[in-house]
């Protein structure tokens, strides 16, 4: 695929640079959170537990240093441009090898690009990394509108909205004449929209969440009893989505200013979202890890703007592509992640929704998975990969 300049005049450098004045408010806030109850039977079953969030937060103020994971993100070449208005702000990881394809991968909420941070280099260079060279990627990794280093939408934007912006950092901006896309979580929304609506240039897609639907529902006993078993199973896990869908300003008065609350809000997610041993989320996620992710959320205010998507989708119409239901039609690869958030449904229902060439029942993993399982991932999205070159 050719790569032909873009407007490199309206591409700036970024660093992530975050002002000691930021990170000692932080610590206070903090330090003096007055700490409350749970019930005796606790543990995760309320939400997030009391008890592993006062060990998170002494590890916070004692032992987190984010002058260490800020060198770890600096490590990519970072930039921004602007794209419909607002600033974006994207990883540009290119492979030595001219014929890479390029890729843009998106991540989602409670995400950021630190989803990303193992993997960007081993795709874009993976000969580096005991792998094949002709396996490489030039990675773009975006932050999505109103996240993390990106500027904010004037109103809320849902992932159909985030898809034509995306595209145009893809073709306009960077320059490149057809790329693949790649996500899970918000960025499979993405993805799936960039598949349907950004053709030829998006060229084939890969998602390991099914996040669209089909207008017409399910059919037949093994798809009902799927569309009746997640019900069951999103019950105890819609309020956060209803809130954010509906009324994400009044959640933001309490969030924008506790930063315990922002982590307990995320932390819960990572941990029931994931494929974790039992409740253990650090049998995934370091505490590291969760910290980097909650404090892109605090150093750059954008827990509010972030919930705003949720908001953006319902506007958009919610989960379908077509009303009529045309489906995307581009090689579409998906990665089935047995701890996934959204149960897949059957592959019959599916194939309604996209042209599946590439089906792969993952052997362990979760909701975040180039995080969570980030060999895996790479051999799963390089393996797909060969069937589109």
């Amino acid at each position: 695929m050719e790569h032909h300049p873009g407007k490199p005049e309206s591409i700036r450098p970024f660093r992530v640079e975050v002002p000691d004045t930021v990170l000692d408010d932080i610590r206070r806030r903090v330090r003096n959170y007055p700490w409350h109850e749970m019930p005796d039977d606790g543990g995760w079953s309320y939400g997030a537990n009391l008890d592993y969030m006062k060990e998170l937060c002494t590890y916070w103020l004692d032992g987190f240093d984010w002058r260490q994971q800020e060198a770890r993100i600096n490590r990519h070449p970072h930039f921004m441009t602007r794209v419909d208005g607002i600033d974006i702000h994207f990883v540009h990881e290119r492979s030595d090898n001219p014929d890479a394809l390029p890729l843009i991968i998106s991540h989602g909420w409670p995400g950021s690009i630190v989803e990303f941070l193992d993997i960007i280099e081993p795709l874009a260079h993976p000969e580096r990394h005991g792998g094949n060279a002709a396996d490489a990627f030039h990675v773009i990794a975006p932050s999505l509108p109103g996240f993390g280093f990106s500027g904010r939408p004037p109103r809320p934007w849902g992932p159909r909205r985030m898809a034509r912006a995306f595209a145009g950092l893809m073709t306009d901006t960077l320059g490149y004449d057809g790329f693949l896309a790649q996500g899970g979580d918000w960025g499979g929304a993405i993805s799936s929209w960039l598949g349907y609506e950004h053709v030829p240039a998006c060229r084939a897609i890969h998602v390991n969440i099914m996040i669209m639907r089909h207008p017409d529902g399910p059919r037949g006993a093994e798809e009902a009893a799927w569309a009746a078993r997640f019900e069951e199973e999103q019950e105890l896990e819609n309020g956060y989505r209803t809130q954010q869908a509906t009324k994400p300003q009044t959640l933001s008065y309490a969030m924008m200013d506790s930063p315990v609350g922002v982590a307990a809000w995320l932390v819960e997610k990572f941990n029931s979202w994931s494929d974790t041993i039992g409740d253990d989320i650090e049998s995934v996620h370091s505490k590291d890890a969760l910290l980097t992710n909650i404090m892109v959320y605090l150093v750059t205010r954008t827990f509010n703007t972030a919930s705003w998507v949720y908001y953006g989708r319902r506007e958009e119409g919610g989960r379908v592509l077509s009303p009529e239901g045309r489906r995307v039609e581009v090689p579409t690869g998906c990665a089935l992640f047995p701890a996934e958030l959204l149960s897949w449904p059957p592959r019959s229902y599916v194939e309604r929704v996209y042209n599946v060439t590439r089906w792969t029942q993952m052997p362990r993993g979760g909701h975040f998975a180039a995080m969570e399982q980030p060999d895996l991932f790479l051999e799963e999205l390089r393996a797909f990969a060969r069937t589109v070159r």
